[in-house]
């Protein structure tokens, strides 16, 4: 099995690559909508977070309030931490169980889409890693109109972030979107063939085709070995 690493920066368009590969076919794990369950009301991750930050960050339905929890930890490194570490354990389980799901089902190749790929230490167990990169400039811009912020809020918001710059240069395959939607479209192509390619051996093993014929000639292996000693 192929596990596939896809990961950039806030507004640098990898939710458009990620749903560009839903759009043909290839499974996408996302880390995001992971992270939403393991908050959900009652939840560890939920009882967790509530009593780290208090019950300001509560909605009357009990729902945790995404957007002000994302303004406390976003202003403060500390915090974003502090709210990383605890929800991690949760989150890695979580995507774990979804790759199992679907292994299960014979998947070959699955995409992982997280945002936090490397600072998760999730970079190391997969390949290629994807980076969808854009130029700072593009960035700023297209955050400040999506999100209906300044400038200073925009960068703000960017160099909250690890740099997209430094997470390029640990990619296999980097996307750039800077340009038209076209244009990425172009380049996604190429890099669907690459991700398409042929399982290698080590990764047809991981599979679940792999795994059952290993069981198989293992059996076989164990029933000869015992007719021979007969």
């Amino acid at each position: 099995m192929r596990i596939v690493g896809l990961t950039g920066g806030i507004a640098s368009g990898k939710s458009t690559v990620s749903n560009l590969f839903k759009s043909h076919g290839v499974p996408v794990v996302d880390a995001d909508l992971v992270a939403r369950d393991v908050v959900r009301k009652g939840t560890g991750g939920w009882k967790k977070v509530v009593a780290a930050f208090g019950d300001d960050i509560v909605l009357e339905n009990g729902e945790i309030d995404r957007a002000c929890l994302g303004q406390i930890v976003f202003s403060d490194s500390t915090k974003r931490q502090l709210l990383n570490r605890l929800l991690a354990p949760y989150i890695s389980f979580g995507i774990f169980w979804e790759v199992v799901k679907l292994w299960i089902k014979g998947s070959k190749v699955i995409i992982l889409d997280i945002p936090l790929l490397f600072e998760a230490k999730m970079d190391q167990c997969t390949a290629p890693i994807i980076v969808v990169w854009v130029d700072p400039e593009t960035q700023v811009t297209r955050l400040m109109a999506r999100d209906g912020l300044s400038e200073e809020q925009a960068k703000n918001k960017i160099h909250a972030q690890t740099a997209l710059d430094w997470k390029k240069t640990k990619a296999h395959i980097v996307i750039n979107n800077s340009g038209t939607l076209e244009e990425t479209k172009l380049q996604f192509q190429e890099v669907l063939n690459q991700v398409g390619r042929p399982l290698t051996w080590k990764e047809l093993a991981f599979s679940r085709e792999g795994v059952f014929w290993i069981l198989v000639s293992a059996i076989v292996g164990l029933l000869m070995v015992q007719k021979n000693l007969k």
